[in-house]
């Protein structure tokens, strides 16, 4: 594969190397492939990723989708599922990937491992050894044929509207400013969320 952004850079900006941002490193390539579009600067392109593992961080890193710039959409759904939308072309693909169909081995020593290192009673041996596990894991998923693990339809839902800057508005209990629809009303008055809940309890 011709890797423009290179895994080493994603894991620089993850922190650690693992199974979900390989796959996360997967579904991004293939997004940009599939679009034939270079990484987004601004809300050119759009995700809808439906959990909040490891691989969302090259989602935004090699996508250019942020929560900040408005074009990353969080859906709690807890499944390897990623939206994306081409804005210039009207476009919108789904991405689906199981990486346990090419990483079927039975995980229980890997499970071991981690949680003796959770527990603080790993020994050095213990860590070298998760470590060797988790690389094997990435080299899988890095290296796999895509068709073995990635299926790619339409997407399901419209494209999402582009980001609204709003108008910020002063808690009447806090004095702090809330974007406007973020703010509540209680007793009459405009809040933010937390003191709502603080206001009503």
């Amino acid at each position: 594969m011709d890797h423009t952004i290179l895994f080493d850079e994603v894991v620089k900006f993850h922190g650690h190397r693992c199974p979900g941002l390989s796959l996360g490193y997967r579904v991004a390539l293939v997004a940009l492939r599939e679009f034939a579009a270079e990484r987004a600067e601004d809300e050119e392109l759009v995700a809808i990723v439906e959990n909040n593992s490891c691989g969302v961080d090259a989602i935004q890193y090699v996508v250019g989708c942020t929560v900040g710039k408005g074009n990353l959409i969080f859906r709690d759904y807890g499944k390897h599922g990623y939206t994306f939308y081409h804005r210039k072309s009207g476009r919108g693909i789904r991405i689906y990937a199981d990486y346990f169909i090419i990483d079927s081995d039975d995980d229980t020593r890997y499970v071991e491992l981690r949680e003796k290192i959770s527990q603080g009673e790993a020994t050095e041996a213990d860590r070298e050894e998760l470590r060797n596990l988790t690389e094997m894991r990435c080299q899988r998923i890095l290296n796999a044929p895509e068709e073995q693990f990635i299926r790619i339809g339409p997407a399901r839902e419209p494209m999402p509207q582009r980001a609204v800057s709003y108008r910020s508005i002063v808690c009447a209990f806090c004095g702090e400013k809330v974007m406007e629809p973020r703010s509540r009303i209680c007793d009459g008055k405009i809040c933010r969320i937390p003191c709502s809940c603080e206001a009503t309890v």
